[in-house]
Formats: C-alpha cells, sequence, structure tokens
C-alpha cells in the first residue's frame, strides 16, 4: 500500500512511519522544518522524506503530485499553543487553525481524486482528547482537534458511498516533544489520573492509527487512546 503521514519526522508521526515501513509499505511522509530529524527516520525506515508546510494549498499539491495514488492518509501534523485565550494573539490563532484544520483539509483534498476514482481509501486523523473535552489554557489548540473530530465524522459519511472511511485516534498524554516545556511534576500528575497508571508512547498512536485504517467495518469513529483519562 502507499501511506502517506504528515508531521513524520518526529513523534507519533514518526512511529506511525516506522510501524508502516515495518510491515513493508511504501511510505512518504511530510515534515516542515526537522530537516535533520526527517533525513535520520528517512535512513532508518526507507520512507521518503517531503518537505512542505500543510498549511501552504500549493505546496501541499505539489507533494502530492510526487507521491502518485493514496491508499492511507494520515493527518498527523499538528502545533499547540498553551496561555490564557486573552493572550494568544490572532496571527497565533490563524496559524494554529492553518496547520491542524487547514493543513488536514489540503492534504485530503490531494488525496481524494484517486481514492475517488479506485473507489478505496481510509484516511485517519489525529485528533486529541482535549478536543472532546477542552483543556484549560489550550483553548486554540482544544478548538482545533474539535474540528478535526466533526470534521472526520461529516466525511465519514460524505465519503462512504465511494467505500472510502474516515476515522481519527484521539490521543491522551504522550511522550513526545509536545510535551517538552510541561513541568514533571505535572506530567507526573497526569500520570496518576490516569487509570492505565501510564502516559501514553507515541507507538500506542501508532497502532491505533494502522488499526482505525486496516479496519473495513469503520468509519465515523473517534477512537479515545488515553489509558483511560477520558472516558466518553
Amino acid at each position: 500500500m502507499n501511506i502517506v503521514i504528515t508531521g513524520g519526522s518526529r513523534g507519533i508521526g514518526a512511529a506511525t512511519v516506522r510501524l508502516y515501513a515495518a510491515r513493508g509499505d511504501t511510505v512518504s511522509f511530510l515534515y516542515e522544518k526537522e530537516h535533520e530529524a526527517a533525513q535520520v527516520v528517512s535512513r532508518e525506515t526507507g520512507a521518503r522524506a517531503i518537505c512542505c508546510d500543510v498549511a501552504d494549498a500549493r505546496a501541499v499539491s505539489r507533494a502530492f503530485s510526487e507521491i502518485g495514488p493514496v491508499d492511507v492518509l494520515v493527518n498527523n501534523a499538528g502545533i499547540c499553543h498553551y496561555g490564557l485565550i486573552s493572550q494568544i494573539t490572532p496571527d497565533e490563532w490563524r496559524r494554529i487553525f492553518a496547520v491542524n484544520v487547514d493543513g488536514a483539509f489540503y492534504c485530503i483534498r490531494a488525496a481524494l481524486p484517486s481514492m475517488l476514482e479506485r473507489q478505496s481509501g481510509a484516511i485517519v486523523n489525529v485528533s486529541s482528547m482535549w478536543g472532546q473535552v477542552g483543556a484549560s489554557c489550550e483553548a486554540a489548540y482544544s478548538a482545533t482537534k474539535g474540528a478535526l473530530i466533526a470534521f472526520t465524522k461529516a466525511l465519514a459519511k460524505e465519503l462512504g458511498p465511494s467505500h472510502i472511511r474516515v476515522n481519527a485516534v484521539a490521543p491522551g498524554v504522550i511522550q513526545t516533544d509536545m510535551c517538552s516545556g510541561i513541568a514533571s511534576e505535572v506530567l507526573e500528575s497526569l500520570r496518576e489520573e490516569t487509570p492505565i497508571e501510564r502516559l501514553g508512547t507515541a507507538t500506542d498512536i501508532a497502532q491505533a492509527v494502522a488499526y482505525l485504517a486496516d479496519a473495513p467495518f469503520v468509519t465515523g469513529q473517534i477512537l479515545g487512546v488515553n489509558g483511560g483519562f477520558v472516558i466518553t
């Protein structure tokens, strides 16, 4: 299969690249800034690294024109913002939506023609448990991840008759670079609040992504991968 993963140079994206590459799939991943990390992942896995800002519609179109027909698209690229709503600037607000929401839209739009032509395909969006329940001081991030959830459900209904499945994972607290700025005592508190009594790993999410991409009778679902931190 031909797999495309956005935000594939580190964290959840890199773990997903490694999982699919280990299965023998043809893997391409998009990344924006982490050139050295992207090359490391590419050398380790044989996956194709493509530098592309997913918030740029033209750049996305060019990237997908190089990739060819897509069987599985994983929209993982995302950024976060921590702070009071009164402190976020309009430019910061627009940028987080441009990457987290517009980026998914641009990539889906680019991947869809070949999926529609073949009447098959799977799309997995990486949301967050904060998109389900909201997080204080992460209003912008929560809003973008909530938008991805609604987008996933709507597209599942729209694309189902074309045999294209659309699902999302909603990770909990995952040990990636995105958590690097969180104080250790806060992370420990979050761990203690998690019924499974550990924080998640990037591989936990990659495995859930692969399940949703493979499951032939699952669409429109939001799979919480949070150790029981949020149960809806």
